[in-house]
């Protein structure tokens, strides 16, 4: 069975190369433009792994990121991909749970198909 992964980011021109990128690679994608529409999405769809921007309408990726990890107590992967690089939003994300924070200024989509691959084989969740 494909893996399902939810990609969460208002950009639409990178939300569609994430998701072809990540559709060529045989996953499942389940795509999230808000942080409303993100939890929503998570709790319908129970993805394998949650792709998270963090500066997004309506709630934060933090915001979203304290929902799935903390309140819901969720094991699902959550990898942070964001432009806040500062040390603190990199501590922040960490410490509500994320198992990885790739800013975009660092970003290359080789990187992040490393990472998504080996967060699933690894059975993070």
């Amino acid at each position: 069975m494909q893996k399902k992964i939810l990609i969460v980011e208002d950009d639409p021109a990178l939300l569609n190369v994430l998701s072809s990128k990540v559709k060529s690679l045989n996953y499942n994608v389940i795509e999230a433009k808000d942080g409303a529409k993100a939890l929503s999405e998570f709790e319908q769809k129970s993805p394998d792994l949650v792709l998270l921007d963090i500066v997004m309408p309506l709630m934060s990726g933090f915001e979203v990121l304290e929902e799935i990890k903390i309140k819901q107590k969720s094991k699902v992967p959550v990898i942070i991909l964001s432009n806040l690089a500062e040390p603190q939003d990199i501590e922040t994300g960490k410490n509500l749970g994320a198992i990885d924070y790739i800013t975009k200024s660092n970003l290359t989509l080789k990187e992040i198909m490393v990472k998504i691959h080996k967060a699933l084989e690894n059975g993070e969740h």
